[in-house]
């Protein structure tokens, strides 16, 4: 089974490479050191490619809008309709990978996303529209609307002010529909978080009344069982992931090099050779990896039903 992950997640890897390298712009490293999670998080995901407008589909907000080598890499894999003509194109004039998410341009996308912890508050605001409207709709025999809000979210954004005040009113509302995934890598575009922050997230969290996990983000089980606790919980949970930037990306890894510019062609043939891929294919992702992905539509169609 992990196999198969690491496979899945390699592919991630290698599409948002090969994305911002086709560009001469973007960011490879947030995607590549995600990737490991996003892979499990779509075992947990209950959505509906064929219908993205589904009432009652989970939520997934991706508050670091300018990790979009993650995002439609993902939709594209899970069937949203984007084509690999599409990544190619990516943020160019007109097409449909922007260089961030733009709700209503691109099926999948629920918010548009760029200044650093809006993604956060606006995740928040999900939870609370689905609180409010559940509320009014749902019965002991039948809950229409219980879907859970997720969202990716990076040391910048919690930066935010904006992100810190909506996390307090998620917390004071005990919003235990929201998960939160703060994708911990200790790198900013300058270097080392160190620069920039020293406070203690966890206690933070645990102050504002959320539940707090800690895991090592390139661990499918860790993730896995993080994802099962916090969708029981009862109240909004953060799940802490110790990733490493630009996974995969060989002398590249955890350096802040990786975070906004292309990781050059040597760089992303040999962490291609290393993961088994083949280091001349560019935008390839092996058929029965791509057939494991576009099982989303099929458990979309039964879910929704």
């Amino acid at each position: 089974m992990n196999q198969t992950r690491k496979r899945m997640a390699d592919s991630i890897r290698f599409l948002a490479a090969d994305m911002v390298q086709r560009a001469s712009s973007g960011h490879p490293g947030a995607p590549m050191g995600l990737a490991d999670i996003a892979v499990v998080l779509g075992e947990h995901l209950n959505h509906n490619p064929k219908n993205p407008d589904w009432l009652n589909r989970d939520r997934l907000v991706f508050s670091g809008g300018h990790a979009t080598g993650l995002i439609y890499s993902l939709y594209y894999l899970w069937g949203y309709g984007l084509e690999i003509e599409d990544l190619k194109n990516f943020r160019q004039l007109d097409s449909l990978t922007p260089g961030h998410p733009e709700y209503g341009h691109t099926k999948g996308i629920e918010i548009t996303t760029g200044p650093l912890g809006q993604g956060v508050a606006n995740a928040v605001g999900f939870s609370m529209a689905s609180k409010f409207v559940g509320a009014q709709v749902n019965s002991d025999s039948a809950e229409l609307i219980d879907h859970t809000v997720y969202c990716l979210c990076g040391d910048g954004d919690l930066e935010e002010g904006l992100s810190y005040e909506a996390c307090s009113i998620a917390g004071h509302n005990k919003l235990d529909n929201l998960i939160l995934i703060y994708d911990s890598n200790n790198i900013t575009i300058e270097g080392s978080t160190d620069l920039s922050i020293s406070e203690n997230i966890p206690m933070r969290f645990e102050s504002q009344g959320w539940d707090v996990l800690e895991i090592d983000g390139h661990d499918f089980d860790e993730i896995n069982d993080a994802l099962i606790q916090a969708k029981s919980n009862k109240k909004p949970t953060i799940i802490i992931a110790h990733t490493i930037i630009a996974k995969g990306a060989s002398a590249l890894e955890g350096s802040h090099h990786a975070h906004g510019a292309p990781l050059g062609e040597d760089v992303i043939e040999k962490a291609k050779a290393d993961a088994g891929f083949d280091p001349k294919k560019k935008f390839f992702v092996p058929e029965d990896i791509l057939l494991r992905f576009r099982c989303a539509i099929e458990h979309g169609d039964f879910t929704r039903a």
